[in-house]
C-alpha cells in the first residue's frame, strides 16, 4: 500500500512537472513551435494547476441523480416529477449570505455612487417590512435584523432574485480585483474608485479599467507590442463569475448523495439532505442524537421547542453554521431560509429539460461593438427600465389616487413627459439621451415638495437595468445566426413551454407568436417569464418544504421574510481536481 502512495505520488508530481515544462518551455505538439518564445511570435502556454477556491466556496463533485419528487406531492402540483440528469462539477456558498455580507455591499455602492446615484444604493437595500404580519408583533426585527451585530451571522433576508443577481455579479468583482492586488499587479486604491471608474471584470479584460497599477503587468512576448499587457483569461488567474446556482445544481448539492455511495451505487436514498427518514437525528452514538437537523416549524404554534430544551434554538433565523452539514459540508440546505435559485418557473420543467445541465431562463446576450468591431465604451450613466418605471407610476397614482394634491399629480405628469421623451429617444436608437432624461424626472422627483416623493424614489429606484462602470450588452438576433442550428434567438425562456409551438393555437396560421400566451398572467395563474424557482425549506415552513425535490416559486421582484440565497460558481476543467484523478 505504501509502495501505491509512493507511485502515485510521483504520478501527480510528474503531471504537475509536465504541465508547468509545457507552459514555461514547451513544444506545441501541432505544429512543433516552441511556446513562449518572442522570436516565434510570441504565443504564450501559461503554467496553471487547477482553478483556485473562491472565497466561502465549498467544490461539489459532479455525477447523475434523480432530480424531483422522492415522496408524495401533499399539494397535488405535479411540476417536481422524477427525471434522471447530470449535473457537473461546480462551486457552492458553505453557507447562505449573511446580513454582514450584505452591510458590506451596501456600503460599498454607497461609497462608489453615493454622491451621483444614490439610487443604485437604495435599490439594493433589503426591504426590511416583510418582517411585518397582520396578526403578529414583528416591528423590532424591521430595525434591528439587517443593522444590529447581533444578527451579522443570520441569513438576509428580504431581498430579490434581482438583487441576489446584482450581489452575485458585485462579488465577482471584488474576488478578482482582490487577486489582482495579491499578484501585486494593481494598487488598491479606494480613493479613486468614483462611479464608472470603479473595477468590474469585464471592463478589465475589455481594457477599459484604468486603475492604477502595482508594476507594468505581465511580460507580453508578442514581438510587436510594449513589451507588457494585463492579465487575460487565458492566463487562469482571474474567477469565473460568481452567480445564483440552477435549479438541478442546488437539489444535487442539498442532497449530497456522495456519502451514500459506493463506486456507481447508490447504497441509500435520501428524503432530506441527511441520511434517515425522520427530521430528528437518529444516529445514537452522536452527541447530538435526538435532536432536530434544521430549523423549520415542527407543529401547529411551535417554531423552537419548549423552554429549557429549546430544540431547535431559533425562533426565527438561526446562525448559518447552526445544525450539522451535509455530506458535502453544506450548511441550512434544508431550513432557515428558502433560497433563490437562477431557474424561471415552469409546472412542466422536468418534463422539458435537457438531461444535461437542466435548466430553463436563457436568454442569451452578446457584449456591444462599435462600428469598427471594438468594445463599446462603458457605461457612464444608469440604465433604467422605462417601461417599468411608467407601470410603476401609473400603479401608485391609481393606488393613491384619493390621496393625491394637484402638485403631486403635476409631478407625476411632469415625470411621465420625460419618461415618454426617454421612451421615443430609446425607439431612436438614443440611448444615452434617453436616460439622461430618465434622470431629470427623478432629480424632479428629487427637488419637489411632494410628501410622496421618497415613496416614488424608493419605486423608480427598483427599475435599474445598469449601473455607470459596466459593459454594454445586448440580446442576440436571429440576423447574426443564420445557419446556426443550436438556437436563433436570445430569449428561450418559453421553449416547449409558453412559446407559439406549445400553445393551443399552433395550427393557427393567423396567430403570431406574441398572442401565444399559454399563461394567462393575474387571471388564472401567477406563471410568467418573471416567476422564479426557490428551492428548501424556512423557519416557517413545515418539513415537507425541507426536502430538496420540493419548488416553489415567486415574482422576481418580491420580498419575503423566509427567502435568501447562496451562491455558485462553474468549475473548469477536472471534475474532481488534479489532486483527486
Amino acid at each position: 500500500m505504501k509502495n501505491l502512495q509512493i507511485l502515485y505520488s510521483l504520478a501527480v508530481f510528474g503531471l504537475v512537472f509536465f504541465l508547468y515544462s509545457c507552459g514555461s518551455s514547451g513544444r506545441s505538439g501541432a505544429t512543433g513551435w516552441n511556446y513562449n518564445d518572442s522570436e516565434n511570435g510570441g504565443f504564450e502556454k501559461p503554467p496553471y494547476i487547477e482553478q483556485e477556491t473562491g472565497p466561502g466556496l465549498v467544490l461539489i463533485e459532479g455525477g447523475t441523480y434523480t432530480m424531483g419528487r422522492v415522496e408524495d406531492d401533499v399539494n397535488f402540483s405535479w411540476d417536481a416529477q422524477p427525471r434522471r440528469v447530470t449535473v457537473s462539477s461546480f462551486y457552492i456558498d458553505e453557507t447562505e449570505v449573511t446580513n454582514l455580507y450584505w452591510r458590506e455591499y451596501l456600503y460599498w455602492l454607497k461609497r462608489i455612487y453615493g454622491d451621483s446615484y444614490p439610487e443604485i444604493h437604495r435599490n439594493a437595500l433589503p426591504d426590511t417590512l416583510v418582517w411585518r404580519e397582520k396578526m403578529e408583533y414583528n416591528e423590532p426585527f424591521i430595525e434591528l435584523y439587517l443593522r444590529h451585530p447581533a444578527y451579522d451571522d443570520y441569513p438576509v433576508v428580504g431581498v430579490n432574485w434581482l438583487q441576489a443577481n446584482d450581489f452575485c455579479a458585485w462579488r465577482t468583482d471584488r474576488v478578482n480585483e482582490l487577486i489582482l492586488v495579491r499578484e501585486g499587479l494593481l494598487v488598491h486604491n479606494p480613493s479613486a474608485q468614483v462611479d464608472e471608474e470603479h473595477f468590474t471584470t469585464d471592463s478589465y479584460f475589455g481594457g477599459q479599467y484604468e486603475g492604477e497599477k502595482a508594476n507594468d503587468g505581465l511580460t507580453d512576448l508578442n514581438p510587436l507590442s510594449s513589451g507588457y499587457r494585463n492579465v487575460r483569461m487565458e492566463d487562469g488567474i482571474l474567477l469565473p463569475r460568481y452567480r445564483l446556482p440552477t435549479e438541478a445544481e442546488w437539489e444535487y448539492a442539498a442532497l449530497g448523495l456522495i456519502g451514500n455511495s459506493y463506486q456507481e451505487l447508490i447504497t441509500n436514498r435520501k428524503t432530506y439532505p441527511w441520511n434517515g427518514h425522520y427530521v430528528r437525528n437518529d444516529n445514537s452514538g452522536d452527541n447530538y442524537y435526538g435532536t432536530i437537523n434544521a430549523n423549520f416549524v415542527r407543529g401547529r404554534g411551535d417554531m423552537m421547542g419548549v423552554a429549557g430544551a429549546l430544540n431547535d434554538n431559533a425562533d426565527i433565523t438561526a446562525p448559518v453554521y447552526s445544525y450539522p452539514p451535509n455530506d458535502y459540508g453544506l450548511y441550512n440546505m434544508a431550513g432557515n431560509v428558502s433560497e433563490w435559485v437562477m431557474d424561471v418557473y415552469r409546472p412542466l420543467s422536468p418534463d422539458d429539460k435537457s438531461e444535461f445541465r437542466a435548466f430553463r431562463g436563457n436568454n442569451f446576450q452578446t457584449k456591444v461593438l462599435d462600428s469598427e468591431g471594438y468594445l463599446a465604451p462603458k457605461y457612464d450613466y444608469v440604465v433604467y427600465d422605462i417601461d417599468g418605471i411608467q407601470a410603476y407610476l401609473e400603479t401608485y397614482k391609481k393606488l393613491a389616487q384619493s390621496r393625491l394634491r394637484d402638485t403631486d399629480l403635476n409631478l407625476l405628469d411632469n415625470v411621465n413627459s420625460f419618461l415618454t421623451g426617454a421612451q421615443e429617444d430609446v425607439n431612436n436608437n438614443n440611448q444615452e439621451e434617453a436616460m439622461y432624461k430618465v434622470q431629470e424626472g427623478i432629480d424632479a422627483i428629487k427637488d419637489s415638495e411632494s410628501t410622496f416623493a421618497p415613496d416614488l424614489l424608493d419605486g423608480v429606484s427598483e427599475y435599474v437595468l445598469a449601473q455607470p462602470g459596466e459593459l454594454r450588452k445586448r440580446d442576440v438576433t436571429t440576423a447574426e445566426n443564420i445557419d446556426r442550428r443550436n438556437y436563433r434567438k436570445s430569449d428561450n425562456i418559453n421553449y416547449l413551454d409558453g412559446d407559439f409551438e406549445s400553445s393551443i393555437r399552433y395550427t393557427d396560421p393567423s396567430y403570431e407568436e406574441k398572442d401565444a400566451r399559454m399563461y394567462d398572467w393575474g387571471v388564472t395563474t401567477l406563471v410568467n417569464d418573471k416567476a422564479r424557482v426557490y428551492k428548501g425549506g424556512s423557519w416557517r415552513d413545515r418539513a415537507f418544504w425541507t426536502i430538496p425535490g420540493s419548488r416553489r416559486f415567486l415574482d422576481e421582484r418580491q420580498r419575503t421574510a423566509t427567502i435568501g440565497f447562496r451562491c455558485a460558481m462553474h468549475r473548469v476543467g477536472s471534475p474532481v481536481g488534479i489532486a483527486s484523478e
